[in-house]
């Protein structure tokens, strides 16, 4: 029987009487040189664990000479450890597990946060796609262990690099379970920037902040033109759903905006075609119609966020009360619930000389409804297919993550 053990930093006194027991009263000791350390005066055999697989192999060939074999590991050995690669080489008839408290138990009591609703991501020796994906979700709490090139540094630079409108605090958790250990929080920019060395043992926790004011001095810095996408309240369970800042700027500009017109944003979102154009275009009146409760409070928190007054929410179903508003300049349908034909059929109608209707289309069956209204209606149009990639820190290494594909179609009505 081979008997694996989870220890803490502390040693000895991370463990029962009774496994201290078994780790006394084995003949094999095996474990990295700092486990091995705590029992320097074992009388057994000990083996140091350097290359897990070739010493494993070691182990089977002389497993049969020993008695009593101790494998010493850290915390769970079935927690993201050593246990899952030992039942990969051993039958479990062969197995003993004898867990201690792992990092990321230790972790959340520090920072006194419940962990049953946690996302666990091991960056240990592997890439942070997983973290990628649960980031741009918003999920609220996750736990990392980290390794050398997965550091909270990187983490924090990963984070930002994302650009995702969500907030969150960065919990480094340090030597966890021994005399020095250390338990700070850090804002993602003062973590990516800081040069402080952190312990080869460590764990980082992201915990997401709730929704967070722009500061006189931040809305007096905010550029014209192309707003970061982090700066905009959006919807907590779908952070992502908002249209890009790269390719709203390319919006604002197919827009050909002038001042003192009327703008409709269909499909409005969370507002941020809608904030952009009202910031740029102060004598212009913005009518964003939004079909759910939800979007409709964040567009009015943004326009609130933002300090602009020039921009009317309205809550429907469009083309549902369409016909009421001031007849518009310009159209941007960002969203058509369904109903693309029925709104196009109401635009052109009401859209005025010389006016623009640009339709951002996300998948190749709207674009063809698109085009094929467009050649029964006889209008001039233009296709314009955006593909945009942002560049993405991996620890030490830069790598592009695309933006999903974005088709605008622009329509002009000729006098």
């Amino acid at each position: 029987m081979i008997k694996v053990v989870g220890i803490g930093l502390n040693g000895k006194e991370s463990l029962t009487t009774k496994i201290q027991n078994i780790v006394n009263n084995a003949n094999l000791l095996m474990g990295s040189d700092r486990h091995l350390s705590y029992f320097q005066e074992h009388p057994g055999d000990k083996v140091i664990i350097s290359n897990f697989y070739e010493d494993i192999k070691t182990l089977q060939h002389i497993k049969s000479y020993h008695e009593s074999i101790v494998i010493l590991v850290s915390g769970d050995p079935l927690f993201f450890g050593l246990g899952r690669l030992l039942l990969e080489q051993f039958e479990v008839e062969e197995l003993e597990f004898y867990p201690n408290v792992s990092s990321i138990q230790l972790a959340f009591s520090h920072i006194k946060i419940p962990r049953n609703d946690a996302k666990i991501i091991s960056g240990h020796g592997r890439d942070l796609d997983e973290l990628i994906t649960n980031l741009q979700q918003g999920v609220e709490k996750i736990a990392i262990l980290t390794d050398s090139k997965n550091n909270p540094q990187a983490i924090a630079n990963l984070f930002l690099s994302l650009n995702i409108p969500i907030n969150y605090e960065i919990w480094v958790c340090e030597n966890l379970g021994h005399t020095d250990e250390k338990v700070n929080c850090f804002t993602p920019q003062t973590l990516a920037n800081t040069s402080d060395q952190f312990a080869a043992l460590n764990v980082v926790i992201l915990i997401r902040k709730n929704d967070f004011n722009l500061t006189k001095q931040e809305l007096d810095n905010l550029q014209l033109f192309g707003i970061e996408d982090h700066y905009f309240l959006s919807f907590k369970d779908r952070p992502g759903l908002m249209t890009k800042r790269e390719v709203r700027m390319i919006i604002l500009g197919e827009l050909e905006l002038k001042s003192q017109e009327t703008i409709w944003d269909i499909g409005a979102g969370t507002g941020s075609v809608s904030v952009e154009i009202a910031r740029l275009c102060p004598n212009s009146q913005v009518f964003a119609i939004e079909k759910t409760a939800m979007g409709i409070n964040l567009i009015n928190k943004n326009c609130k966020r933002f300090k602009v007054n020039n921009i009317t929410s309205i809550q429907t179903k469009a083309p549902d009360k369409l016909s009421t508003l001031p007849l518009p300049n310009r159209i941007f349908i960002g969203g058509s619930g369904g109903n693309l034909i029925n709104i196009l059929d109401v635009c052109q109608e009401k859209l005025v000389e010389n006016g623009i209707i640009l339709i951002a289309l996300a998948t190749l069956e709207n674009l063809a409804l698109s085009l094929d209204w467009i050649k029964k209606n006889n209008c001039n149009y233009q296709l314009l297919n955006i593909n945009i990639a942002r560049s993405l820190s991996i620890a030490n290494l830069t790598r592009l993550s695309p933006l999903n594909p974005v088709f605008l179609v622009k329509i002009q009505k000729q006098e």
